[in-house]
């Protein structure tokens, strides 16, 4: 099977960037900068598609690279990430195991302070768990992605109006159109720690976009599964906002994501 790496980034200097890395596999890099263009480079003997575009917003760059992409297998990444060695050898080899899998989540070793998640076994991931991985650990069969035209959302994500959201919304989408989806054991590389791009704080914004994002998530059980997240995070989201005050902001991001 045909590999790609998918890979979001921002004014990157690009080989540095995918020596960085650590990329040992064919590759597309959409490089969100101040000119657009295309080049193509060799790292070690892959071939790496870089694709410059002036526009901004992660879901548009997952986009470009899905769109751009040739292999029938392709992991999305983000810029920083460095991988194991062998990380293509286990993503295909999960696939083998799974070849009725149209997205395979992996685990990545990250900073206890953005873990969401870690596989402890293999298993299904359905509509009860899907809420919780990073499109950073996400691989895809991409025939089965475009025959069901699922999309990344331009709304959400670095770059975009709300915060994040937009790998949650694809995952949806995913399940929406029937698509099975696993989740393994493998561990294919790290992130380097870095301030988040989004996350600024248990802020109005935080619970807003909250909202908005379960309005898409949830449709008519938004409002109460807003409520029953921001009870199972009050010790740590609720220290310097009223419960009330919270659960009325995330309201009207829900009021507003019905207007979209």
């Amino acid at each position: 099977m045909s590999f790609q790496v998918l890979i979001s980034a921002l004014n990157a200097d690009e080989k540095e960037l995918l020596n960085g890395m650590k990329i040992q596999s064919d590759a597309v890099l959409v490089n969100q900068c101040e000119t657009d263009g295309e080049d193509r480079i060799d790292i070690d003997g892959h071939s790496a598609l870089i694709m410059r575009r002036s526009d901004r917003g992660v879901g548009l760059s997952r986009n470009t690279a899905m769109d751009n992409a040739q292999a029938k297998i392709c992991l999305f990444s983000d810029e920083d990430i460095e991988y194991y060695d062998g990380y293509e050898e286990k993503v295909l080899a999960a696939f083998k195991r799974h070849p009725d899998a149209s997205v395979i989540t992996f685990n990545m070793d990250v900073d206890e302070r953005r873990r969401t998640y870690i596989n402890e076994k293999e298993r299904k991931v359905g509509w009860t768990n899907y809420g919780r991985y990073p499109a950073y650990a996400l691989a895809i069969s991409l025939s089965d992605i475009r025959n069901k035209n699922i999309r990344f959302s331009h709304l959400f994500g670095g770059g975009a109006k709300y915060s994040n959201g937009e790998d949650s919304l694809f995952l949806h989408d995913c399940l929406k159109n029937r698509l099975k989806i696993y989740a393994v054991t493998d561990c294919l590389g790290k992130e380097k720690y870095r301030e988040s791009t989004w996350f600024k704080g248990y802020t109005d914004k935080f619970f807003f976009d909250r909202g908005v994002l379960y309005h898409f998530l949830y449709g008519k059980a938004a409002l109460l599964l807003g409520l029953r997240f921001l009870l199972s995070n009050k010790k740590t989201m609720l220290k310097d906002i009223r419960l009330s005050k919270a659960l009325l902001l995330l309201k009207n991001g829900i009021v507003e994501g019905k207007t979209l």
